[in-house]
């Protein structure tokens, strides 16, 4: 399938374009250990591979958009150790890709395409969200490149990935399905074992056994399993304390298909039952989830989203008496409403856009009131379609009757 994407990559550029993708490589995490390697999700999404240290190389030329894939050499000593390398049968197989060189080969492949005047501007994914951030090896690069080769232009690929990202192909959607899918039945597992003095960290094992059991990659990202006061922690993740009779726990949590993510939040009480005050506010942050879902559809700015829920929630705290004016919320409210959702949990994509069909998107609304020790958000994830929405996570029980049914 990474095929139509390169297709499309390739009627964007220009002659004399390239494009130059690295897999990535786990970091050390301590003595001779290495983190558990994460793919860059823009070569996968190219590639359809997850394989470290890979590089593909793709070029447009007057008459058509050559790609080559670079892959690690066999060597069975190393093999013996660390396992099988892939074959270039099966990464031909897998991406589609016909043209297959080792790593080794490389250099001395960009170096004559860019001697024989064939790659004038050279496209890298040069994303970095902070000034602080490491360098990516795709950074590095592009420094190598301007010492070595000053005429060259290079850009970034970001723009032009970030827009193809946003819209979904129906495979994409079909394997964001599957994964809330799983999370539906990982949160159900969850609500099994739900009781007062349960662990929390036993509430985030049952969700992992219960994915990974389905044929989930694992976790999309680290779930959180936050009870009591520290659900007004927006990314509690320790996980590490006794769940409390009368307690809320918000759980927010996804599994990963294929490399798609889902994302979903459900805040169920510890005792089985609301108490009438969580039940008020709870009610509040649903109905606000459901006015932002009502303006979701093609043509709709991203930004009324926000808007749509903060009116929601603004109405409702001030018919309680909990807030006085707008300007109050933020007390209570702290974070927006929505991101997009595809191969990276908070995937990439232009928030200054009007939404179309094909997007999906997150609706979490929240409320978190530290005085009462309450903590509450609910989350789906979202498809726009060309008549107006679907809510991919409606299956998973998040009213007030509906959780009470479950946990009796």
């Amino acid at each position: 399938m990474s095929r139509i994407f390169r297709d499309r990559l390739g009627e964007t550029l220009n002659e004399g374009d390239a494009v130059v993708l690295f897999s990535g490589t786990a970091p050390k995490s301590t003595a001779d250990a290495q983190y558990t390697f994460l793919p860059n999700k823009n070569f996968f999404y190219f590639t359809g591979l997850t394989n470290e240290h890979f590089i593909v190389l793709m070029h447009k030329t007057k008459q058509t958009f050559e790609v080559t894939l670079f892959i690690e050499k066999p060597d069975y000593d190393i093999e013996k150790w660390i396992g099988r390398k892939l074959t270039k049968e099966t990464a031909s197989e897998i991406s589609g890709i016909e043209s297959i060189k080792y790593l080794d080969e490389f250099e001395s492949s960009i170096n004559r395409l860019i001697f024989d005047d064939k790659i004038r501007k050279l496209y890298l994914d040069l994303e970095k969200l902070s000034w602080d951030e490491p360098h990516s090896r795709a950074l590095k690069f592009a420094g190598e490149v301007r010492e070595r080769y000053p005429f060259v232009t290079l850009k970034t690929l970001h723009p032009i990935v970030s827009d193809m990202r946003t819209i979904k192909e129906p495979f994409e959607i079909k394997q964001i399905r599957e994964a809330i899918k799983l999370t539906d039945e990982g949160l159900r597992a969850i609500l099994s074992v739900l009781k007062p003095e349960v662990m929390e960290y036993q509430l985030e094992a049952t969700f992992a056994h219960a994915i990974r059991m389905g044929g989930a990659d694992g976790n999309s990202f680290p779930t959180i399993a936050a009870s009591g006061g520290d659900a007004v922690i927006l990314h509690y993740v320790e996980n590490s304390k006794a769940v409390s009779d009368g307690d809320l726990v918000l759980l927010d949590l996804g599994a990963q298909f294929k490399q798609y993510a889902a994302d979903i939040t459900r805040t169920y009480p510890a005792s089985g039952k609301f108490s009438d005050r969580q039940k008020q506010i709870y009610n509040i942050v649903l109905r606000a989830q459901q006015a932002t879902i009502d303006v979701m559809k093609p043509g709709t700015p991203f930004e009324a989203l926000n808007k749509a829920c903060r009116a929601s929630l603004t109405k409702d705290l001030m018919e309680i008496g909990l807030i006085k004016s707008e300007d109050e919320l933020g007390k209570y409210y702290y974070h927006g409403v929505s991101h997009y959702l595809g191969l990276d949990v908070h995937d990439i994509g232009s928030r200054e856009v009007l939404l179309k069909p094909g997007m999906v998107l997150t609706v979490e609304p929240g409320l978190y009131i530290a005085e009462e020790n309450i903590g509450i958000r609910i989350e789906d994830d979202i498809l726009i379609t060309e008549n107006g929405n679907e809510n991919l996570s409606a299956k998973i029980p998040k009213t007030v009757e509906e959780i009470e049914h479950l946990m009796v």
